[in-house]
C-alpha cells in the first residue's frame, strides 16, 4: 500500500538522502531556464528548502520524487523569470559592429552567463548523467528567445525526456497546452539555427587541442596564427559590451587592436564551462603581476573555432573561482 514518503518528523534525515542525488541535474535545469549560474544555484537552494517544508505532503502514489522536485524547481524558475526576464548575448540583440569601432557598454541589465563545469561535478562523485550538449552557450542563448513556459516545455520534453503528461504536471497545465508550447519552442529554436545535437562537434580532446593552439598563438600575440584556427564565419562577442562581429578578417583586426592597446604580455589559465566547452582566463600584465582581464569560452567545430564568447564581469569570474591577480609564477596574490 502506497503512503506519503514522510509521515513523521524523525524521517527528515532519510528524506535528505533521497532528494540529494537530484541536486546536480536540478542545477543544470535551473541554469537552462535562467541562463545564470548564480540564479541557478540560488533556485536549487530554494527548491530544496521548499521541498523540505512540504516533505510531509509528498505522496509517491501520485508522482515520482523526481517529478515532484522538478515541479517545485519549475515553479521557482517561473517566478524568477517574471523578475529577471531573458538573458541574451549581444549577437541575439543588436546588429554586428565595426571591429575597430568604439566599445559600447550595453544598457541591458542581465546577460547570459557561462556555467562552470566545476559546479556540475562538485559534490557529485557519481557524475550524474546530464545532457551536456543542451548546456552549450549557443543552445542556452537560443532558449532565451522563448517564453518561460515554452522554455520549460522544450527542456522537460526534448532534453529531460519527461512524458507529455509528466510535463503538464510539472508545469501545472494540460497536455494540449504542453504540446502547443513545445511546437512553438521547437520552431523558434530551429529559426535561430541552433541544434542541441552536436552534429559537427569534435571530441573533447580535439576541442581542447584547438584551444591550446589558440592559447599558444595568443601568448605570442600572433594574430595570423589565431586566424588560422578560426572558422570562416567565426563570431566574437563580449558582454557587457554590445559589440560583436563575424569573420576571420574582422576578428584579426580586433585582436590587432587588443594587443596594441593592452600589450603582448599575458598569462592564461585553462577553464571549462557549459558541459565541456574549453576556454581560458586571460590575465594582462599590470606592474609586477598580472590582473584578470577576461574569461573566454570557445565553441569548436570541425572547421575550427566558430565562436569566442568573452566575459568581462567580476561576478562571473568569481563563479569560476578565478583570482583577481597573479604573480609571475601564476600563483594568486593574497589579498588582491
Amino acid at each position: 500500500m502506497n503512503r506519503p514518503l514522510m509521515t513523521a518528523r524523525g524521517d527528515g534525515e532519510g528524506f535528505d538522502r533521497r532528494i540529494e542525488p537530484f541536486r546536480t541535474e536540478l542545477l543544470a535545469y535551473c541554469y537552462r531556464m535562467l541562463g545564470s549560474a548564480h540564479d541557478a544555484e540560488d533556485l536549487v537552494q530554494d527548491t530544496y528548502l521548499r521541498a523540505w517544508r512540504a516533505r510531509e505532503q509528498y505522496d509517491d502514489a501520485r508522482s515520482s520524487l523526481r517529478t515532484w522536485l522538478y515541479r517545485i524547481a519549475t515553479n521557482a524558475c517561473l517566478t524568477a523569470l517574471k523578475v529577471h526576464g531573458r538573458r541574451p548575448l549581444p549577437s541575439g540583440l543588436v546588429a554586428a559592429s565595426d571591429p575597430l569601432g568604439p566599445l559600447v557598454q550595453g544598457e541591458h541589465a542581465a546577460w547570459l552567463q557561462p556555467l562552470p563545469d566545476s559546479l556540475l561535478d562538485a559534490g557529485d562523485p557519481a557524475r550524474t548523467v546530464i545532457d551536456r550538449g543542451s548546456l552549450r552557450l549557443a543552445f542556452a542563448a537560443a532558449l532565451q528567445h522563448l517564453s518561460a513556459r515554452q522554455r520549460g516545455a522544450l527542456i522537460l520534453r526534448d532534453v529531460l525526456s519527461f512524458s507529455a503528461s509528466e510535463t503538464a504536471e510539472i508545469l501545472g497545465t494540460t497536455v494540449v497546452s504542453v504540446n502547443s508550447s513545445l511546437q512553438r519552442a521547437r520552431t523558434r529554436v530551429k529559426e535561430a539555427g541552433v541544434q542541441r545535437e552536436r552534429v559537427n562537434e569534435p571530441s573533447a580532446a580535439e576541442q581542447r587541442a584547438w584551444v591550446e593552439r589558440y592559447m599558444e598563438a595568443f601568448g605570442r600575440a600572433d594574430v595570423e596564427g589565431l586566424k588560422r584556427l578560426l572558422s570562416e564565419d567565426v563570431i566574437m562577442e563580449m558582454p557587457p559590451m554590445l559589440n560583436w562581429f563575424s569573420g576571420r578578417g574582422n576578428y584579426g583586426l580586433f585582436m590587432e587592436w587588443v594587443f596594441a592597446a593592452a600589450g603582448k604580455d599575458w598569462l592564461l589559465k585553462e577553464v571549462a564551462a557549459n558541459g565541456g566547452q574549453p576556454g581560458f582566463a586571460a590575465y594582462q600584465r599590470v606592474g609586477d603581476g598580472y590582473s584578470l582581464h577576461t574569461l573566454q569560452i570557445f565553441t569548436v567545430t570541425d572547421e575550427g573555432i566558430s565562436r569566442n564568447s568573452v566575459f568581462q564581469d567580476f561576478d562571473i569570474h568569481a563563479t569560476f573561482g578565478l583570482a583577481a591577480k597573479l604573480d609571475d609564477q601564476g600563483l594568486a596574490i593574497a589579498g588582491a
